[in-house]
């Protein structure tokens, strides 16, 4: 899956060289089987799948001969300084709030052989504190090498913050508005959840039939109980956040949708097709995380059933929403995806991690289509994908983001997901050698021509 290494940085003076400001990325927690970045094992945790072994091999904790984090450990336990003992700790202090449950539930989980924690016996689902002293005896070795591993994790992402920072690129992450039924965080605290005595979803969440899919989207994510969160001040959502805003710079919140309503699923039901619009408390939960950090840096994800109290909570609480290209040229001339109709406050995409790559969905339209689109660009001459990354950069929209797939003129054999589907997705991966300098140059022209080499205000 890549790390937060060399690879990583080679990518940050590639978006350097092309004047590129801003690097979005997925969720970066713990995955499950799937792969889903959307379905993690934890809201605070960052995967160590992508911590890099050549930076431990460089601390002094890992030998050239050993490939692995329990030898990385087992070397800082040996090896390390007093200056980065001393970081260990303040770490773990730190972050106890969250990373204390995290480690015991990732223990446990192993123990059980990676059964979701409502398959595991009773005493640890349901939290027994005798059962759970045990367990923190019994597996005390794995605990701390999954504190060691989030400790390595947060230390390599703000080296690589820093040495993004350097190249006046900035880190724009990407928050899921709901939380995996089997995560750290459901176990630990299900009384903020719509999950009964036994640890069952009585409520999940998803969306109803939409542009993806004709059954809707059943996620399957027990909802929040949000009377709770609003009684103690919205205290889960500030630690969450003050998460992620030490990991990046900007943070979408993925369907924001939810915030002001959601879409409520009995549990029984087999797809969403059944479900129900409940109000949210949006405006107060926004409110007391702007009073708590100031003015949030949060791009609205604003895409799907948008109706017009969702988009005054967004305009209220100052925050761009997202114009998807690939979704403007279906109906009349007040779609609000087509760029006549953008405002300074989005972020315009030729597509999306949902989507299909520009030239697979240029290559998937029917031609009276194709000659709708070429019509509205006013028939440009250069080939897709550039035609579109060329509209997006011509955007009044205060951002605008590309895929790296788009820059690389890759067809549908580069999606990364299909929504509505469970199988073949998040596993694209590419090679240095699809990118061509070629490439680049261009990019990094058009990013100049349309003023765009200075990062503005979002």
């Amino acid at each position: 899956m890549g790390t937060l290494g060399r690879h990583a940085r080679h990518f940050i003076d590639r978006l350097k060289a092309c004047g590129v400001t801003l690097w979005q990325m997925l969720p970066l927690g713990p995955t499950h089987a799937d792969g889903s970045p959307y379905q993690c094992l934890s809201s605070h945790a960052g995967h160590p799948g992508l911590i890099d072994l050549e930076l431990l091999r460089e601390d002094g904790w890992l030998v050239a001969s050993e490939h692995s984090l329990k030898a990385a450990f087992e070397g800082f336990v040996r090896h390390a300084g007093a200056g980065e003992r001393k970081a260990f700790s303040s770490f773990l202090e730190e972050e106890s709030a969250w990373l204390e449950d995290y480690a015991l539930f990732v223990a446990i989980r192993e123990q059980q052989g990676c059964r979701a924690w409502l398959d595991w016996p009773d005493a640890l689902r349901e939290r027994d504190e005798h059962a759970l002293r045990k367990a923190r005896v019994d597996l005390h070795e794995r605990i701390d090498q999954v504190r060691f591993e989030q400790f390595v994790f947060f230390r390599q992402w703000r080296a690589l913050r820093d040495y993004a920072h350097a190249a006046n690129v900035l880190l724009f992450g990407d928050m899921p508005i709901y939380v995996a039924h089997d995560s750290a965080e459901v176990w630990a605290r299900p009384d903020l959840f719509t999950v009964d005595e036994h640890g069952h979803a009585y409520e999940v969440a998803g969306v109803p039939p939409d542009y993806f899919s004709a059954t809707g989207q059943r996620w399957g994510n027990p909802l929040y109980r949000w009377e709770r969160h609003e009684a103690d001040g919205f205290a889960w959502w500030k630690a969450r956040f003050a998460t992620q805003l030490k990991l990046f710079d900007l943070v979408r919140i993925d369907h924001f949708r939810g915030i002001e309503a959601y879409w409520s699923i009995p549990s029984e039901c087999e797809t969403a097709m059944n479900g129900q619009w409940v109000k949210a408390p949006g405006d107060e939960l926004l409110t007391a995380l702007n009073e708590h950090f100031g003015s949030l840096p949060v791009v609205a994800e604003d895409l799907g059933i948008i109706t017009e109290e969702v988009t005054a909570l967004r305009q209220r609480h100052g925050l761009p929403g997202m114009r998807i290209l690939q979704f403007a040229f279906d109906g009349g001339a007040d779609n609000p995806y087509l760029p006549h109709n953008h405002t300074q406050d989005s972020v315009v995409y030729t597509g999306t991690h949902d989507n299909d790559t520009t030239l697979g969905w240029w290559n998937g339209l029917e031609l009276v289509d194709r000659e709708h689109v070429l019509s509205y660009m006013g028939e440009p001459v250069e080939p897709m994908p550039w035609a579109l990354i060329r509209l997006a950069l011509e955007s009044v929209a205060n951002l605008v983001i590309i895929p790296l797939q788009d820059i690389m003129e890759l067809g549908a054999e580069a999606r990364m997901n299909t929504p509505g589907t469970t199988e073949g997705n998040w596993a694209w991966r590419f090679e240095w050698s699809q990118w061509s300098a070629a490439q680049s140059e261009k990019f990094g022209s058009e990013v100049e021509l349309y003023g765009r080499l200075v990062m503005p205000d979002a």
